[in-house]
């Protein structure tokens, strides 16, 4: 790619079908994205991720050969991969609630409903930016802290805060 542009802003799309990924690509490219590069499948959107860092990864669901669940467990157990951070926007055609818990668990940043407009990508694109949330590394999870709001637990409850 003689002529690529990388930008600070990268994007990847990670979407069996090529349809789906130049649609949401021409939703980015229309909120002012320029560094967008599509992969069809999960092989090829790992080499990508090892390739170059980006500032999102958007995936679906259904990608072939593996999984997006699995795929971001992978991503985000990889000490390897610099994209390991990377916020995650998984998008999905019919997920229950079971299925958007099993992705939030395994590291997805926001999650899309399809079919979606572009004001729906860029209300998450605005969260992921707006309100950027530390990395978590634990025994049973990697990904993003998965609260969203901050809450004051100094009640007055506990024997220390009755004393002062």
């Amino acid at each position: 790619m003689a002529n690529e542009e990388i930008t600070k802003r990268g994007v990847l799309i990670a979407d069996h079908s090529q349809n789906m990924a130049s649609l949401v690509a021409v939703m980015l490219r229309n909120l002012g994205r320029k560094d967008i590069r599509e992969a069809y499948d999960a092989n090829r959107a790992m080499s990508e991720l090892k390739r170059r860092v980006f500032d999102v990864l958007i995936i679906n669901d259904d990608l072939d050969g593996m999984d997006g669940v699995a795929f971001t467990r992978k991503l985000r157990t990889a000490a390897d991969c610099q994209n390991r951070y990377v916020p995650i926007i998984m998008m999905s055609a019919a997920p229950d609630a079971r299925r958007i818990a099993e992705a939030r668990d395994a590291g997805v940043t926001e999650f899309l409903r399809k079919p979606f407009a572009a004001n729906h990508l860029q209300a998450r694109l605005t969260s992921i930016e707006a309100h950027p949330r530390g990395f978590i590394e634990a025994a049973e999870y990697n990904g993003p802290d998965r609260r969203r709001r901050k809450v004051d637990v100094g009640d007055g409850r506990r024997e220390t805060d009755k004393a002062s």
